[in-house]
C-alpha cells in the first residue's frame, strides 16, 4: 500500500518495562533507551491511502488516525507494537484489522488546522471495545532537524517495521518505508488522554516528550511471519 501521514504529533513518555512485558507477546522484546522503555501517542491524518497502482477515493482515502505503541525488536530487528489504532474509517478500520492483524478501532475523530496549531478530538466509537478518548492542540515551535544515530529522537522514530499476532498467535512483521524523518520539537495542551488507558497503562506524571513532522510518504507492505 501506499500513503501519506500528515502532521504528527509524536508524544512520548518514558516508562519502566515491566509493564508492558504482560502486554506484549514473549516472542518480542521490549526494546528500551538508556534502560528505560516508551510508549506514544500519535494522532495525525492520512491521505492517499490505497493499494499500489490503484487510484485514490476520496471518501476512502483521508481520514483521521491515532495510535498508541511502544516499541520492541524480534531476530535482531527494531519495530512497533501497536496497543491500539483509532480511525475515522470504518472500512480502512477492517480492511487493517483483517490484512495487517492489528488492533484497529472506529472512532469519531475530528482534525482541524487553526492556522498552524492543529486541533485534535477522538472518542473511540468500536462496539464492545474499551473507551478511549484524547482531546487537545498541538504545534511545531522548533527548527526542522533530522534524527541521528544513536540519539533518543532516533531510537523514538527511525523505525522501518510493526509486529502484530494473528489470531493463532503467529508473529507477524509489515514492512514499511519512507524517507527519514524531519522532525521539529513541538509543544501540545493535551485537555483529555485515556488512550493508554484502555491498554491498561497510567501514563506517568512528567510531561511528554514532544515532537511534529509534517508529511511523509510512505509505502507498507503486507505483513508476513517472522522465522
Amino acid at each position: 500500500m501506499t500513503q501519506a501521514w500528515h502532521d504528527l504529533l509524536f508524544a512520548h513518555w518514558r516508562i519502566d518495562a515491566a509493564p508492558l512485558r504482560p502486554l506484549i507477546p514473549g516472542a518480542l522484546q521490549v526494546d528500551t533507551f538508556d534502560g528505560s522503555a516508551w510508549i506514544a501517542v500519535v494522532p495525525f491524518r492520512m491521505s492517499g491511502v490505497r493499494l499500489r497502482a490503484t487510484p485514490s477515493v476520496p471518501r476512502l482515502s483521508a481520514f483521521p488516525e491515532l495510535n498508541v505503541r511502544t516499541y520492541v525488536t524480534a531476530v535482531g530487528k527494531a519495530g512497533v507494537w501497536f496497543f491500539s489504532l483509532d480511525a475515522a474509517n470504518a472500512i480502512a478500520v477492517r480492511v487493517a484489522r483483517a490484512w495487517f492483524h492489528l488492533p484497529y478501532f472506529r472512532a469519531r475523530m475530528t482534525w482541524v488546522d487553526h492556522g498552524g496549531t492543529i486541533g485534535y478530538d477522538n472518542v473511540r466509537a468500536h462496539r464492545g471495545a474499551p473507551p478511549a478518548a484524547l482531546r487537545g492542540t498541538y504545534r511545531p515551535v522548533g527548527e526542522i532537524f533530522e534524527p541521528q544515530p544513536g540519539t533518543l529522537e532516533h531510537f523514538l522514530t527511525e523505525r522501518y517495521c510493526l509486529y502484530a499476532a494473528n489470531s493463532g498467535g503467529e508473529i507477524l512483521r509489515g514492512e514499511i518505508h519512507h524517507p527519514p524523518w524531519r522532525l521539529q520539537i513541538a509543544e501540545a495542551e493535551l485537555s483529555r488522554n485515556t488512550m493508554t488507558e484502555s491498554a491498561g497503562l497510567a501514563l506517568p506524571d512528567e510531561k511528554p516528550l514532544l515532537h511534529f513532522a509534517r508529511p511523509q510518504d510512505v509505502v507498507v507492505w503486507q505483513p508476513g511471519r517472522v522465522p
